[in-house]
């Protein structure tokens, strides 16, 4: 058992499940106000490191992001995919220092990402490693002046980081200000430990329902190269950049934009109960046939499931289930258009 978890037990973390956790009863932690902050073990990711001189031509070859972007102060989305354009595994790419970048994704696919990417580093002066790193989230009203408090680092505008000698901080979307605070093992005890008198601790299931109500998917192993990236809205939330030079897949992805043949995408909902499907559990239409699958899914403060589902596209409406459970559709945050990253790099 390492320092991190050890210290977290001491105050009430429990494990429900894999890379689940709580501290206390589920629909409560989901009603915590934040209004004022909260804070959240992540253990649903991991940090991929990649370094070498050659870090950034070999990831420009690999992944739909511009590396370039990353420069220290913008950290893009991007994804990996195969040669048919399917999604491997998608994350934030973080440039740590000159020639070591940092990418956040989910845990499920580290390894196979890793394994992936181990095939072509040989030809690169690359290595690729998952360091002895923690991830936890700030939330709430007050998430920035607390960063700036508390650990001395301004708060990033959304999509951006900052960075100390030893952490990291990513702004992520959602409706209420929420940070993802990256380090080295002692180095996240101590920042967690910084926040401990004023913070109040909950599950990570708080922030994967700030993901489902950003319309942030993050693909786990049940969906590892079965999906275009567009079909999780990575072109609406910057993760694909148009403008680059090839990278594997980056042929199909391309024509599936300019051709407007994406059938599939994310669709954002609500289930009328409190047990949460499985990531690959089928979307139904009324007639029994197979729509989609769900991506993930939380308890709100009202005790409902919502959930990320990548759904058929039809054009007439349709009634859809889960396990028979009706599911209504809700609202995402952001447009289904495409938004280039050069562009939002000059905000950050």
């Amino acid at each position: 058992m390492n320092d991190w978890i050890r210290h977290l037990e001491t105050q009430g973390l429990v494990r429900a499940a894999e890379n689940e956790w709580h501290f206390g009863e589920a629909v409560s932690q989901a009603s915590v106000p934040l209004s004022s902050t909260a804070i959240a073990p992540l253990p649903q990711y991991s940090i991929m490191e990649i370094a070498g001189p050659d870090a950034e031509r070999f990831l420009q070859g690999q992944t739909s992001a511009q590396v370039s972007l990353a420069d220290g102060e913008f950290a893009p989305l991007t994804a990996f995919c195969s040669p048919k354009g399917r999604v491997l595994a998608n994350g934030q790419l973080m440039r740590v220092d000159e020639t070591r970048y940092w990418l956040v994704l989910d845990i499920g696919v580290a390894d196979s990402l890793h394994t992936h990417l181990a095939k072509y580093a040989p030809f690169y002066k690359v290595e690729i490693t998952q360091p002895a790193t923690q991830i936890f989230g700030v939330l709430g009203e007050d998430a920035a002046a607390q960063l700036k408090a508390q650990l001395d680092i301004t708060a990033p505008a959304t999509w951006a980081m900052a960075q100390s000698d030893t952490t990291v901080i990513l702004h992520h979307p959602g409706p209420i200000p929420r940070f993802m605070v990256v380090g080295l093992e002692d180095a996240a005890v101590s920042a967690w430990k910084a926040f401990e008198s004023l913070a109040t601790p909950v599950g990570n299931a708080v922030w994967r329902l700030q993901d489902i109500q950003a319309g942030l998917a993050w693909l786990g192993d049940a969906q590892r190269d079965s999906y275009l990236p567009q079909m999780i809205n990575w072109e609406a939330l910057g993760g694909i950049s148009f403008r680059k030079g090839c990278y594997t897949g980056q042929e199909v992805v391309a024509r599936a934009h300019f051709r407007g043949q994406v059938k599939k995408r994310l669709l954002r909902a609500q289930l009328e109960n409190d047990t949460l499907p499985a990531p690959g559990t089928p979307v139904h239409d009324a007639n029994g046939k197979s729509q989609g699958d769900v991506v993930c899914a939380a308890l709100n403060a009202d005790g409902k499931t919502e959930v990320l589902a990548i759904i058929t596209q039809r054009d007439e409406p349709r009634e859809l289930n889960v396990d028979g459970v009706p599911l209504e559709r809700l609202a995402l945050p952001y447009a289904i258009e495409r938004v280039d990253p050069e562009s939002m790099s000059l905000q950050a």
